[in-house]
């Protein structure tokens, strides 16, 4: 059986148990039998997508994919819910919203309650929501096209969240210097640590941090 994943989820299945597989960022290009990658991948193997936008979509991908590797017979043991904290804290010297209990974590919740925010990517949607935003009913089209948000003139929010990669093209379509919001840039795929929790860690503290 031979495994192949994707850059981005390498760390993942790393994690997860899993020491011998491939990595390509198209799977269907490699020799393989099963792929691991992210949810809005497609390949033409059999395969198990995953979320790792969130620390909670992490934790549970880490458990999902080592579920799919001891049901192949590919791990000795799936890992569960205390070996994925113990990979967590290992993050104790290079994280804080990471390691965030549950009730911390509510009270940052709390504090953004009454904030909407527009955004212009749907895996900082998923952060954007995490830490209790409304986020506004916004679709950013990336073929360009503007029908699908002629409505959205009036659209009232506190900020606008955007990758970097769309810089170029959020500036055609937004007054970024305007004083009835607040523009907040994040770090893409590139610029950024290639470590799942190192990398969601500087999303999230960029976005709390701005919209404190």
């Amino acid at each position: 059986m031979i495994v192949v994943t994707t850059p981005m989820c390498r760390q993942i299945v790393e994690w997860a148990g899993l020491n011998d597989f491939k990595v390509n960022r198209f799977p269907d290009e490699e020799e393989g039998d099963f792929a691991i990658l992210l949810s809005e991948s497609k390949v033409k193997m059999d395969s198990v997508a995953i979320k790792i936008n969130t620390f909670s979509q992490i934790k549970e991908s880490i458990k999902t994919v080592s579920k799919a590797l001891f049901e192949m017979s590919l791990i000795e043991e799936a890992i569960g819910d205390e070996k994925v904290e113990t990979i967590f804290n290992g993050y104790k010297d290079d994280a804080e919203y990471a390691l965030l209990d549950e009730e911390e974590f509510n009270k940052i919740r709390e504090s953004n309650k009454n904030k909407k925010v527009k955004v212009y990517s749907e895996f900082l949607k998923d952060i954007v929501s995490d830490i209790g935003a409304d986020v506004t009913d916004f679709t950013y089209d990336k073929n360009g096209n503007y029908e699908d948000n002629a409505n959205d003139l009036g659209m009232d929010f506190d900020h606008l969240v955007y990758p970097d990669y769309l810089e170029e093209e959020v500036l055609k379509r937004e007054n970024l210097e305007s004083n009835e919001f607040k523009a907040i840039k994040i770090l893409s795929h590139n610029n950024i640590s290639k470590d799942p929790i190192l990398k969601a860690e500087s999303r999230y503290g960029a976005l709390i941090e701005a919209m404190s």
